[in-house]
């Protein structure tokens, strides 16, 4: 049975050079957390963003990326973001928007998110959460997809663990109210996707690895062509 489809954001509805994105974003994230303490301890204060990112990506269960995130930063700067957060929301006000580069909604990315609401699916762009709510947001505006009705985004705030754990994806179907085993996750990242089948989810692949391990493969295009008959199995 098929009632709910999650999708990867980064690579799968956004076309995003990855890497030439984070580029952009830890040199403009530099620029403000010198904010923070003085220019002087930019650099200190950048390693402590990249090694507080990776005690997120940690397993910790039970407790939020966002608490583990701050508590990490705090532990290596004496920098409280309870308090200091302010200079972040500027810079993802402000700043962040301007990240972009070129780009842009992925092929068959609409098509593929509003034929699964047509099919009455529930949808969440699970996309793996060590960013805030408002730069999901964001990013899902250069996918040209903010004006669909998406509630479920898996975001820091709120995710207790990170892709690949299967925490991650139980957490993901709980948040949309289903069993993982009636869950199609789709992704680009073989490595941070596809281990959704640990927990029962099936598996879409829109990467590039011809050997992944994948219920399903091809374009979102592909996706929105399989959807119906899918959800058909439902009523057999």
């Amino acid at each position: 049975m098929l009632n709910a489809v999650l999708f990867d954001l980064d690579g799968t509805l956004l076309d995003l050079d990855l890497d030439a994105f984070l580029r952009r974003y830890f040199a403009a994230l530099r620029d403000a957390t010198g904010e923070l303490a003085g220019i002087d301890r930019a650099d200190e204060l950048m390693d402590a963003v990249q090694a507080a990112t990776g005690a997120m990506m940690r397993s910790h269960p039970g407790r939020t990326n966002r608490d583990v995130f701050y508590e990490d930063f705090l532990t290596r700067t004496g920098i409280d973001l309870e308090e200091d957060w302010g200079v972040f929301e500027r810079f993802y006000r402000d700043v962040f928007p301007g990240l972009g580069g070129a780009s842009g909604p992925a092929p068959g990315a609409r098509t593929a998110l509003e034929t699964a609401l047509e099919l009455g699916l529930s949808v969440a762009v699970a996309t793996n959460p060590i960013f805030p709510r408002v730069a999901v947001e964001e990013r899902l505006g250069w996918a040209g997809l903010r004006d669909l009705d998406l509630p479920v985004l898996t975001t820091y705030e709120i995710m207790t663990a990170c892709k690949p754990f299967p925490d991650y994806f139980l957490q993901t179907a709980e948040l949309v109210g289903v069993e993982a085993s009636t869950c199609l996750m789709v992704g680009d990242d073989r490595a941070l996707d596809l281990p959704a089948a640990d927990v029962g989810m099936r598996t879409f692949y829109v990467g590039s690895s011809a050997d992944a391990p994948a219920d399903y493969r091809g374009t979102l295009e592909e996706l929105a062509q399989l959807l119906p008959r899918l959800v058909s199995e439902n009523a057999g």
